[in-house]
């Protein structure tokens, strides 16, 4: 027994281990010097049947036989990003942006938004790399987070000073396209490293204006992130909830009265809000139950936070409602974000919860990258050491 606890190193308290409800499914530990999902991807290429997606943004998804890839909050950071990609074994090591992931179907829990400085870059190559995907039968699908949601509200308080100049840039990149944004926006990710460059030959000049950069910025930003404006409606074809196969994939956590409300209805409504399409006044449009307050599908954390602090009954109730929504909704099991784990991905609940945010990025723990893969009835972590990868706890769902 003391075995599968350390496995699991977000189970450690006395109050879960003292639980039967706790206990991980089927939990073992394996190790490998090579990681070759790629390949076993591409190699199966066209032999699965179609991946069928339901609802506008996508709600539904039936990937029968597809590997599934989870990755946590990025904020903004492209080379952690890359590196995450890498590992999930979808993103060519050669620096092309290439996707060899095959029939793989990766899922971002979002937060890309705000603490780092290449957003929309991030934003493009996972555009780049979806299109890729469904040229070989696998698919790329992101999920609205707080952070998105913040941002097209107008709060701009985690916004990084070097976001702020993207968004300079980007604006004029695509006043250069006429405003194309399927050209413009499609080819901003190899533009990006070359701006940067150039914006740092600029900073002396920009030194005594740094006010007038920041305003700048600042009326960019808002530009693209007004409900309607460009990125928004980029951002609006995304959901907030997706179920893949028998997995919810959401940014906080699903309650049983999201259930009830209706998760297409909340993706549609979240969608046409971001779109400008809600009615005159945006503000008092705001989805609620998705978007405000510590129970909103995007900011809640009660399955995320630590249970270590937790008393037993609290951990059962805690239990009692996530298995609740999960037959509510006909899931096996939650992938969540929003809350960085420091001890890595891992699971919680009976592995009922899969909690993925490390807080990879520079502008929150700096910490290693790690992905999550689901395949048929095993789900497993991925954790890299130098050029080796690491498989950790392997959990099985029979």
């Amino acid at each position: 027994m003391a075995s599968l606890y350390l496995c699991l190193n977000s189970l450690s308290s006395s109050s879960s281990s003292s639980s039967p409800s706790q206990l991980p499914r089927k939990l073992t530990e394996t190790y490998s010097s090579s990681y070759t999902s790629s390949t076993n991807a591409r190699s199966t290429r066209g032999s699965l049947k179609p991946i069928v997606i339901s609802g506008d943004p996508p709600t539904f998804v039936s990937a029968p036989g597809r590997r599934i890839v989870a990755v946590g909050d990025l904020h903004g950071d492209l080379d952690q990003a890359r590196c995450a990609l890498e590992m999930a074994g979808v993103l060519s090591s050669e620096g092309d942006d290439l996707w060899i992931g095959g029939e793989t179907v990766l899922i971002q829990l979002g937060d890309i938004l705000d603490r780092g400085e290449d957003e929309i870059a991030i934003l493009s190559l996972l555009r780049s790399l979806d299109i890729q995907a469904k040229a070989q039968g696998g698919a790329v699908f992101q999920i609205n987070g707080n952070h998105e949601t913040m941002n097209v509200e107008g709060d701009f308080r985690y916004v990084d000073s070097g976001a702020f100049d993207e968004c300079t840039d980007f604006l004029a990149h695509l006043d250069g396209f006429n405003y194309d944004w399927e050209k413009a926006f499609s080819g901003w990710i190899r533009l990006s490293k070359t701006r940067k460059e150039d914006r740092k030959l600029s900073q002396n000049y920009w030194g005594p204006w740094n006010l007038v950069k920041r305003q700048k910025g600042v009326i960019a930003r808002s530009i693209l992130l007004t409900p309607g404006g460009p990125l928004a409606c980029e951002l609006a074809r995304h959901s907030v909830i997706l179920k893949v196969n028998d997995w919810i994939f959401c940014h906080g956590g699903l309650l049983p009265q999201h259930v009830a409300y209706g998760i297409e209805r909340m993706n549609s409504k979240v969608s046409q809000w971001m779109k400008g399409l809600s009615g005159d006044d945006a503000s008092s449009n705001i989805p609620f139950m998705a978007t405000k307050g510590y129970d909103s599908v995007v900011w809640n954390r009660l399955y995320s936070r630590d249970v270590s602090n937790l008393e037993d009954h609290q951990t059962k109730q805690i239990l009692s409602i996530l298995e609740e929504t999960l037959q509510a909704i006909g899931a096996k099991a939650m992938v969540v974000g929003h809350t960085p784990q420091t001890a890595g991905v891992n699971c919680k609940y009976n592995c009922s919860v899969w909690c993925v945010d490390v807080g990879m990025s520079s502008g929150v723990l700096n910490s290693r990258p790690e992905v999550l893969e689901i395949r048929d009835d095993k789900v497993r972590v991925i954790r890299s050491r130098r050029d080796t990868f690491r498989e950790l706890e392997i959990a099985e769902y029979t």
